[in-house]
């Protein structure tokens, strides 16, 4: 007798990483230069060497200007009309035709990340047209944390079989995700994208795309 095979529930959300899943992030990056006094191209180099040693990214400051603190720096940026900041120049291209798409398909949207409360701010003005925007700040919690996926499967509206989670990084997105029990999907681009290609667990994602141009038709291609 051929054995019942269980069929996948189909995705019924799609979640989306923030920083170089959505936005490029090259505007913050070269802000950060500029404030520290560093040539944008001598951070490039040491946030490379940071990613490659599978270091924290807060690792590049302490690095550039040892004992510094991001939380006080962001302050400081902040009262000096310089805070983070992004806008719809900074959103990558395919962005708006993917969300789109998967919106006319009746797909549930989400877009969360380790972003802080402002940067929350400034991604609901770029009316990205999605159901959910939250950030690590609105939780409590980051990733990779068990818990931030566990609040990504709270504001869904199925269970983490039913759910994809598109990002960059494989520490931060792909590897908790799918601990979590979520489809994911990674994105080869940015400074993450492109180290974590090149690493062998980059093939556990269920489905690997250069564009958000690619993850409508990939994700046909999971359903059961």
């Amino acid at each position: 007798m051929t054995p019942l095979l269980t069929p996948q529930p189909p995705l019924r959300a799609i979640y989306f990483d923030v920083g170089e899943t959505l936005i490029d992030e090259s505007t913050e990056y070269g802000a950060w230069a500029d404030w520290l006094g560093v040539p944008r191209h001598t951070f490039s180099a040491v946030f490379g060497q940071v990613i490659a040693r599978g270091q924290d990214y807060r690792q590049v400051f302490e690095c550039l200007r040892p004992g510094f603190d991001l939380t006080v720096e962001r302050r400081r940026r902040a009262e000096a009309g310089l805070g983070e900041h992004f806008n719809g120049h900074d959103l990558y291209p395919d962005v708006r035709d993917c969300l789109r798409t998967l919106r006319a398909t009746g797909h549930f949207l989400g877009v969360v990340g380790n972003q802080t409360a402002r940067a929350g701010g400034l991604l609901n003005e770029l009316n990205l047209g999605v159901d959910l925007i939250a950030t690590s700040d609105d939780w409590g919690v980051e990733k990779p944390s068990s818990a931030f996926f566990a609040a990504l499967i709270a504001s869904a509206p199925c269970g983490p079989e039913s759910i994809a989670y598109v990002g960059d990084r494989l520490d931060n997105d792909i590897l908790p995700a799918l601990a979590a029990g979520l489809t994911t999907v990674f994105i080869r681009r940015g400074p993450w994208g492109h180290y974590c290609a090149t690493q062998p667990e980059a093939k556990l994602a269920h489905l690997c795309i250069d564009s958000l141009a690619e993850l409508p038709e990939g994700l046909a291609t999971l359903a059961p």
